[in-house]
């Protein structure tokens, strides 16, 4: 999708908070707004926009939405920052 979309989306502390939430395995979506002071369509377009990014993914089950990270796109932007460090990756 892209740097500058995946920039977007981490740049809201609550949608930091879902990643690390996520680290933990997958989640429904009633399960992560749960945590949250927010509404509920809220936390919707959190998810939506990390989905944009590719930072997650999610699977439907029934009713449910399940919600899982998606490392790949994660570990790509770790090695462009390492990158603009100077450090070099094999």
């Amino acid at each position: 999708m892209g740097i500058q979309n995946t920039i977007k989306a981490l740049s809201d502390p609550i949608r930091r908070q879902i990643l690390e939430m996520l680290r933990g395995g997958r989640m429904a979506a009633g399960e992560i707004s749960e945590k949250f002071p927010v509404s509920g369509a809220a936390i919707s377009k959190h998810l939506s926009v990390l989905r944009e990014a590719d930072l997650i993914r999610d699977t439907r089950e029934g009713k449910f939405i399940y919600y899982e990270l998606n490392t790949s796109v994660l570990e790509e932007v770790m090695l462009w920052m390492s990158s603009l460090k100077g450090e070099k990756h094999d």
